[in-house]
């Protein structure tokens, strides 16, 4: 037999169909809404009177206005962000700072804290009548609620995505080879500025440029604190032009459109950056240098990034924990005041607490399983085939991820809400799990790509030779191989889809709550103690379940080698 017969050739109908639902979860929403955005009237049945809508809504001055906004706050969140993570991302890779550990940890902490929920933590603590006021008399209310504190919380909600790509791009690309430059008599500022920082350029740019889409994209801050004082972005647009009467579908979508292009290209800045401005070694691999002590400058930058852990993590963390033990507001901190009562509340079913959290967790759980077969199967198709349309299955894999959460949950409004359908996920609990395998897919993809280019095609050629079908040479040999890397991305596809907040809020049938649309609910209502608690519920669960789940499969797969 020849080398090209004995080529893997796919999972027989397994690539077919994951194309099949890509196309539905992927491709059908984002040409609804550009659809939409063409012809005002689609949803009536109607090509007629295209680009009306659009016209119209370009006219608008508010629409300049959102644009703008959305821009300026891209912008100073990332400028805001660059001025402290960049410094302490380079001084945690070059530097024996004190307690470092410790830092790495907390600086974790807000990757398992949603942006919402921390926000809110914020609110509680600077807030006229909140922590800091009853502790101090200081009324920071007037600062947070304005643009200059949505800059303040979305920074601190954002900066470890820096802070560890520096750290770990300057501590493996620049330490040695400065060390080299420091031998032929650079000082340490040139030895920096000249080698370190230009081999690390690229990664700190591209994790700027993913911080400039995550800041445009996030809707829960602005949404949280920007309206109060008047600061309106596209995001918190779209969700006003659906959720105010009369709908305006036209309007959401022209924002949409205009939101994808701007995320769309930073990202395409970013791979741009990544593929032409990269920095190549030669010679052996670099390895991290040693890091060298800070002597006098250890004091001052240890309280740097205290200040960056107070900030970041214990602040949000704090309040969010002491709001849910308390039992009223007003009562502050006093022992008297603290209690879990908000805790039986949720147990006990309380405004639909715990429908809410066991809605969430099994969503999660399906995301979870739903991404993980499908991201599976479909970088098989990219990586292990010959198949044609690999490249716009690939696309199809990673658009969501350059698509913010909110354009796509429009998406599904658009797609599934047509009069002409005879059957409709919309307004079942179907349609989330839509949203949220949309909005999640690319993390399984990404993990599964990575896992199957170092699988040897050999191994699936040699069960071909002994009879194996496709389906069961992909089942028996391949699942198998890249089950431990896919399981890392269904647990954390599990944790961001049981508290996602957007698409709960905007695509949720009615009478049906998530952990999010709770959370936010209670919020609004005043009953922020049992929202809290439900947030601290939500933290605790999707940062144990998956924690327990490595744990068991470590045992297991360590089970596996030994016996094999």
């Amino acid at each position: 037999m020849t080398g090209r017969s004995l080529a893997p050739r796919g999972g027989g109908i397994l690539i077919p169909l994951a194309v099949a639902a890509l196309i539905v979860l992927v491709a059908v929403p984002l040409v609804f809404v550009l659809l939409q955005a063409i012809f005002p009237k689609i949803g009536s049945g109607s090509l007629a009177a295209p680009f009306s809508g659009t016209l119209e809504n370009l006219a608008d001055p508010a629409l300049i206005h959102l644009t703008g906004n959305t821009l300026v706050l891209g912008v100073a969140v990332v400028v805001a962000v660059a001025a402290f993570a960049l410094p302490l991302g380079v001084l945690r890779a070059l530097f024996r700072v004190p307690f470092a550990a410790l830092w790495d940890f907390l600086f974790l902490v807000p990757f398992l804290i949603p942006p919402y929920i921390a926000t809110l933590g914020w609110i509680l603590s600077l807030q006229r009548g909140g922590y800091l006021f009853q502790m101090t008399g200081t009324d920071a209310g007037r600062f947070l609620f304005s643009f200059g504190g949505v800059v303040f919380v979305m920074a601190f909600n954002v900066f470890p995505v820096v802070y560890f790509a520096v750290s770990r791009t300057v501590a493996v690309v620049g330490g040695r080879f400065a060390d080299v430059a420091r031998v032929f008599g650079a000082s340490p500022w040139t030895a920096l500025c000249r080698v370190t920082l230009p081999l690390a350029l690229p990664g700190m740019a591209a994790s700027l440029l993913l911080v400039f889409a995550m800041t445009i994209e996030e809707f829960g801050t602005p949404a949280a604190l920007g309206r109060s004082s008047g600061f309106n972005v596209l995001v918190t647009g779209i969700e006003a032009k659906l959720a105010d009467w009369p709908i305006d579908l036209p309007g959401a979508a022209t924002l949409s459109v205009i939101l994808v292009v701007m995320a769309l290209g930073a990202y395409m800045i970013q791979l741009g950056i990544l593929a032409r401005r990269s920095y190549e070694t030669t010679g052996s691999r670099p390895q991290r240098a040693e890091p060298r002590d800070l002597g006098r400058w250890s004091l001052p930058v240890g309280l740097g990034f205290l200040v960056a852990a107070l900030l970041g993590t214990i602040i949000p963390v704090a309040a969010i924990i002491a709001t849910a033990l308390s039992r009223t507001i007003s009562g502050g901190l006093a022992p008297a005041n603290l209690g879990l009562q908000n805790f039986a509340k949720i147990l006990a079913d309380e405004s639909g607490a715990r429908d809410a959290l066991l809605n969430s967790l099994s969503l999660g759980i399906a995301t979870a399983l739903v991404t993980g077969i499908l991201g599976a199967v479909a970088s098989y198709g990219v990586v292990k085939t010959r198949m044609r349309g690999r490249t716009a299955l690939d696309a199809l894999t990673i658009l969501p991820n350059a698509i913010p959460g909110v354009v796509l949950a429009v998406g599904l409004i658009l797609a599934w809400n047509q009069p002409f359908l005879p059957i409709t996920p919309y307004n079942t609990r179907l349609i989330l799990l839509f949203a949220y395998c949309c909005l999640l897919l690319p993390f399984p993809v990404r993990y599964a790509n990575a896992a199957l280019r170092q699988v040897s095609d050999s191994l699936e050629q040699a069960a071909r030779v002994a009879g194996a079908s496709p389906l069961t040479s992909f089942r028996r040999i391949i699942l198998p191989l890249i089950l431990p890397s896919l399981l890392s991305a269904m647990l954390l596809v599990f944790a961001v889809a049981s508290r996602e907040l957007v698409a709960s809020i905007l695509v949720a049938p009615v009478g049906m709550q998530t952990i999010a649309s709770f959370i936010w609910q209670q919020f609004e209502q005043g009953s922020v103690q049992l929202g809290m608690a439900m947030s601290a519920v939500a933290i605790l669960i999707t940062a144990i379940i998956p924690l327990a789940v490595i744990l068991v499969a470590r045992r297991f797969f360590a089970g596996l080698m030994i016996e094999g």
